[in-house]
């Protein structure tokens, strides 16, 4: 449900393989974006044999836009984060970040670049590859705190809140920026928060947003 309810705030057409059943009553219902599920449209996904189920389901934007404009979705209506152009310190402050996801091979770090004015991500001490892109690096990385537990559906699923406020860190330029995250109703953007109350812009480019629960530490150096 997070999931649905963090991307309803664009006007999405949502592609998935499969949910959990109060998810897929959601994003069923029609109020939360175009349902793309994989489930009924077969056509526009396909397996592969060089990775193993359920993480070998594959689709390409030429499927999937044949697939949103069948059903009627031609344009989405949102508004964006406010973005600015990078403009990296001389001398970075913070190069280093830690964001307490979990512990062993699933440890998430990152080491800022100054030639790219990015982030290298890490995953268990090691660099983060996507097979086919390479290494994930993104412009702005984000950290919000939040509330999690477990709810009962069908199984035992994880529960995220996401609606409210609460502690958020921001890195770009090569800066960590203490702010606040908040989120009116599960259909609203998130918006971060300065120190000043007013809303933050992020630079241009790739952004990564990770949630993790209150009990969890982000640090920097």
């Amino acid at each position: 449900p997070y999931y649905v309810e963090w991307a309803s705030a664009y006007d999405p057409a949502v592609a998935h393989i499969g949910g959990s059943a109060h998810a897929l009553d959601m994003i069923r219902s029609g109020g939360y974006g175009t349902d793309m599920d994989q489930f009924f449209n077969s056509a526009a996904y396909w397996r592969t044999s060089d990775r193993s189920a359920p993480h070998n389901v594959y689709t390409d934007f030429d499927h999937l836009d044949a697939m949103r404009e069948s059903k009627g979705k031609t344009a989405s209506s949102f508004t964006a984060f406010p973005r600015i152009n990078e403009e990296k310190a001389s001398s970075p402050p913070t190069t280093a970040i830690d964001i307490d996801v979990s512990t062993g091979t699933f440890h998430v770090s990152y080491d800022y670049d100054s030639s790219c004015n990015c982030y290298i991500r890490k995953q268990g001490g090691d660099n983060h590859l996507d097979r086919e892109g390479g290494q994930i690096s993104p412009k702005v990385v984000i950290a919000l705190k939040v509330s999690m537990g477990l709810v009962f559906e069908d199984g035992y699923r994880e529960s995220i809140t996401t609606t409210g406020s609460g502690a958020a860190f921001v890195f770009q330029n090569g800066m960590a920026i203490e702010a606040t995250w908040s989120r009116d109703s599960d259909k609203s953007r998130l918006t971060l928060l300065g120190s000043d109350g007013k809303e933050l812009s992020l630079v241009r480019g790739q952004t990564w947003i990770t949630a993790l629960g209150d009990d969890r530490e982000v640090s920097w150096r």
